[in-house]
């Protein structure tokens, strides 16, 4: 139902890599080997792929996350599966040099799935880019529309922009 994923011992008879190279090409690789790997957590640059999907539309081009993990090698059958951004790990001990999914969708029966590998602890949730993401992922899932505008503080290719969470009593 995700498409694609990393754990749960996947390898190659659970469907090919999917991932975009460096240049810019989507690639569906069978060759063998096991899912699911990443390096540490940083800052990465997110790649928006498809630019006039509505849970994308407004986006910059590339933008920053928070700190986070950038997830590599993910495989599955990504049957109706549209990647709409992909993140670079660029940390010294990135287990891949290309740009994997980070935020996609699919169709799988008559409903509609939104899938983000983002948001791997408090502060990469605090992060204006996965708020802002996830709510309009789940919101187009709902509803096939999103309603929610592109806020002023999202981050640029050059910066990251978060929210702390506040407790309220």
């Amino acid at each position: 139902m995700i498409g694609i994923g990393g754990w749960g011992d996947r390898n190659e008879k659970d469907g090919p890599y999917v991932y975009y190279t460096n240049e810019g090409e989507l690639v569906r690789d069978n060759s063998p080997g096991n899912a699911g790997s990443h390096g540490p957590q940083h800052l990465i640059p997110i790649t928006v792929r498809v630019a006039d999907h509505p849970i994308t539309k407004g986006m910059p081009k590339v933008w920053m996350t928070a700190k986070d993990e950038c997830y590599a090698k993910l495989r599955g059958p990504g049957e109706n599966m549209i990647v709409l951004a992909t993140g670079k790990d660029m940390s010294r001990k990135a287990p891949t040099d290309r740009h994997e999914p980070m935020l996609m969708v699919l169709n799988y029966g008559k409903g509609r799935i939104f899938h983000t590998t983002l948001g791997h602890d408090d502060y990469s949730c605090e992060g204006v880019g996965f708020i802002v993401s996830f709510i309009r992922g789940v919101e187009w899932a709902a509803t096939g529309k999103v309603t929610l505008a592109m806020p002023s503080d999202f981050p640029t290719a050059e910066k990251s922009s978060s929210r702390k969470f506040e407790l309220k009593k």
